[in-house]
């Protein structure tokens, strides 16, 4: 049944997401700019918020504009 409940939050779309309330819940993803190895912090829609030197700077500044910082596998 965890399986199942797991599967299907994988699967959520991002309006999905917003309906539930998560338009507090952000995440890191690692990106490149001008050759550089940044990250960028997205919205639970997707919506990319900002570019960040590293991850704790990323984790500090979600904190700060009282985000929830969550990890995707």
């Amino acid at each position: 049944m965890q399986t199942q409940s797991s599967n299907t939050l994988k699967n959520l779309s991002p309006s999905d997401l917003l309906v539930f309330g998560l338009n507090d819940v952000a995440y890191l993803k690692p990106a490149t700019v001008n050759g550089e190895s940044v990250y960028a912090i997205h919205a639970a829609d997707g919506s990319q918020l900002a570019l960040v030197a590293n991850r704790d700077v990323g984790f500090a500044a979600m904190h700060q504009h009282d985000l929830e910082p969550v990890s995707l596998h």
